[in-house]
């Protein structure tokens, strides 16, 4: 492993806790790299763990959200934060489940002018304005919400997520942890 990815140390997949390394792995198998991340947050195993499973929690159903809009509050509010890392991978992630090429791009730089719903538009308002201005929100930021047909699960699906990755955010700039370069083209070009 290289210490490249991380100002800290970075363990050989030979010296993680079996759970650890088998979940590196599985994700090899398919994706066919490891990104980065996992292998930057492997270097505290209870951590690690606990990351991932919060983030499954939080990114692999699709009751309320879809997975791509999952993935489009991540995308959004990362570029806020001027996270690289979360808006390229995650950006790659979005651009494969929206089957839209261009959608990330739009959604890292400016989600009010993206190819979007006004659904997704009013999800991605809330989720910027709870990154940027949390202490601001106020009843009628949820009414907007429930007037595109989100329930209190979507919308507290649509807070946690944000919350989780300003976390994420905050601990790749910590690391300095750069995004693999496979992440740039993945849903731009097909698959090799």
């Amino acid at each position: 492993m290289t210490e490249s990815i991380s100002r800290f140390p970075v363990p050989e997949l030979a010296d993680l806790p079996d759970d650890v390394r088998d979940r590196i792995l599985a994700v090899q198998e398919k994706a066919g790299f490891v990104p980065n991340v996992f292998l930057m947050l492997a270097h505290r195993p209870a951590e690690f763990r606990a990351f991932f499973d919060y983030h499954d929690a939080l990114m692999e159903k699709d009751a309320g959200l879809t997975k791509a809009e999952r993935e489009m509050i991540v995308v959004a509010t990362s570029g806020l934060n001027h996270c690289l890392y979360c808006v390229v991978a995650h950006g790659a992630v979005l651009r494969i489940r929206a089957k839209n090429p261009r959608v990330a791009d739009q959604l890292a730089t400016n989600h009010r002018k993206a190819e979007i719903s006004p659904r997704q538009q009013a999800m991605l308002d809330f989720a910027v304005k709870l990154s940027q201005q949390g202490e601001a929100l106020d009843p009628a930021d949820f009414e907007a919400l429930r007037g595109h047909g989100f329930d209190d699960e979507a919308i507290w699906d649509i807070g946690a997520i944000t919350a989780f990755f300003a976390m994420s955010n905050r601990l790749v700039h910590l690391t300095g942890t750069p995004p693999n370069e496979a992440f740039y083209l993945m849903g731009r070009v097909p698959r090799a």
